[in-house]
């Protein structure tokens, strides 16, 4: 497969989790968008690109089993988690004392939102501490066993940055529900990793990147909302989504949407329309490459592949490395990914 790509030939690329590489098809596909947008850039932007964001909405809304109204684009799920951490901020839903529960697993830029949240608003955060190897029969009740009165709000991965293990969060979503706790799950892993039905999921927000493991263009990710949670929602940025008076107009229509989800947050999405219009592309790629035989496939070959012992490369932090659950290969974490390494070449980011 390595020849329906455009990287290096002399560098095994495995670090799919920072930024997936593209495919050359859906790259030329990602050029074209851009193209005829230069052709005539306020037609398309202030014309087209209302209709055209909607189509490439409801292509991933199937993919995700979701709705596409409930589904708006962002640059990645860094952004989608502020725009709902800082959307209970500024409409006071949180208070002081209050609480948001999470795990010690989880990917830092989106720790330092939260700790931004509870700086301004006087909440605090609350760790459930899941302790290595993985024990997935023990997750639920290790995470449910820090919930108090005060918890407002379960902040969870669903595949981890740094452990890159897959949360089985499906029955939390459901007791948090029942509880009156609002769910965020990070899902920057999980497009492309796992199979997903967010609608049955029925996160009251979930956050996702397509430019990762479904090998979409860099900076196109999706922000998915239960339909009750629309109005709370605003974006890091206010625009013309929020000047009510423009928004019978036909061109502004166009522009900034026609639901309060689009017009509120999706607002950012035009300057992501090339990068977000070709990760339908992706979908049928993924298809035609059977990609998921594909990745299993590499997972069973990468313990062949990998040394005894791994020996140290410059720059690389092996004190950082930790042994999969399985006793798989040994992995160094930076940010939002897992690094590997080629046969005996160490470890790099």
């Amino acid at each position: 497969m390595k020849n329906l790509f455009l990287l290096d030939p002399t560098q095994v690329f495995l670090n799919h989790g920072s930024f997936g590489a593209c495919p050359a098809e859906v790259f030329d596909h990602y050029h074209q968008w851009q193209r005829e947008m230069e052709r005539n850039p306020v037609d398309f932007l202030g014309r087209r690109s209302g209709t055209l964001l909607t189509e490439a909405r409801a292509v991933l809304a199937q993919y995700l089993g979701a709705q596409t109204q409930d589904l708006v684009c962002v640059p990645n799920a860094t952004t989608g988690v502020n725009t709902v951490a800082r959307s209970l901020a500024s409409e006071h839903a949180l208070v002081p004392g209050d609480e948001i529960l999470t795990t010690n697993h989880e990917y830092g830029a989106c720790e330092a939102t939260w700790d931004w949240v509870c700086q301004h608003t006087g909440a605090r955060m609350v760790r459930a501490e899941i302790p290595l190897p993985f024990c997935a029969a023990e997750f639920t009740e290790r995470v449910w066993a820090g919930v108090s009165p005060r918890t407002r709000v379960l902040f969870l991965s669903h595949i981890t940055s740094g452990t890159a293990l897959i949360f089985p969060i499906a029955e939390l979503v459901q007791r948090a529900r029942a509880a009156g706790i609002l769910t965020l799950i990070d899902g920057a892993h999980a497009p492309g990793h796992i199979p997903l039905n967010l609608d049955t999921l029925g996160a009251d927000f979930y956050t996702g990147n397509c430019h990762k493991w479904l090998c979409a263009p860099k900076g196109s990710a999706f922000l998915h909302v239960r339909r009750e949670h629309h109005a709370l929602l605003h974006a890091p940025v206010i625009s013309w989504g929020y000047a009510a008076d423009t928004s019978g107009t036909q061109g502004n229509a166009a522009y900034t949407g026609t639901t309060l989800l689009e017009r509120q947050c999706g607002g950012r999405a035009r300057a992501i329309l090339p990068p977000f219009w070709p990760c339908r592309r992706p979908l049928p790629f993924r298809r035609a490459t059977t990609g998921r035989r594909c990745s299993g496939a590499a997972t069973a070959l990468q313990p062949k592949r990998w040394p005894a012992s791994v020996p140290h490369r410059s720059g690389a932090d092996l004190r950082r490395c930790r042994l999969w659950p399985d006793g798989g290969a040994p992995r160094a974490h930076h940010g939002r990914h897992t690094v590997g390494a080629a046969p005996a070449a160490g470890v790099w980011n």
